[in-house]
């Protein structure tokens, strides 16, 4: 560490400390991953340029470009749009995972989910539609194509022999 002097005698040290709040990567520096820590509670928009950990509660929308990683004690309302995506707290909301979508056996989803790929491990839970689009995740959500339906066709009932009637015929003939 080195240290410096200022006009007053007083001694100013400069540590190497990172941000995890973006801006230029310094040459080889690692990504930064942005955190929402287990005590944090946050309500809003949460855009991430790179990856992201949710530890505490959020309630909102979250658009992530790396990965996002929902913590076990994690307690999140919002839709979420991320490449990959790992849930091992609770999530209730839709979720639009470009690449993979994890719920680990400590995760649970309420929502619908579009994927590229999905894994859950054993005691994980998912409530709600998933699509899985192998080739990759459409950019509009799909729109449901209705037609009228045709014209009800009538079908004239079938006669079908009365067999007690001819029964009844038989037997007149012998009595």
């Amino acid at each position: 560490m080195g240290g410096q002097t200022v006009d007053m005698g007083v001694e100013v040290e400069t540590v190497g400390v990172t941000s995890t709040n973006g801006g230029a990567e310094p040459a080889g520096a690692e990504a930064k991953v942005t955190v929402l820590a287990r005590d944090d509670v946050l309500s809003g928009k949460l855009q991430l340029t790179g990856g992201g950990q949710v530890l505490g509660s959020f309630s909102g929308k979250i658009e992530c470009d790396g990965d996002l990683m929902i913590g076990p004690e994690a307690h999140v309302e919002a839709d979420i749009r991320s490449a990959r995506i790992t849930v091992a707290g609770f999530v209730r909301g839709n979720v639009v995972a470009l690449n993979r979508l994890k719920i680990t056996s400590t995760g649970r989803l309420e929502g619908d989910a579009t994927v590229g790929a999905m894994v859950v491990q054993a005691g994980g839970v998912h409530l709600g539609v998933i699509r899985v689009h192998p080739e990759g995740v459409p950019e509009s959500e799909p729109t449901a194509i209705v037609e009228s339906p045709a014209p009800p066709v009538r079908v004239a009932p079938k006669t079908t022999p009365d067999p007690v009637g001819r029964a009844r015929k038989l037997w007149g003939e012998f009595f």
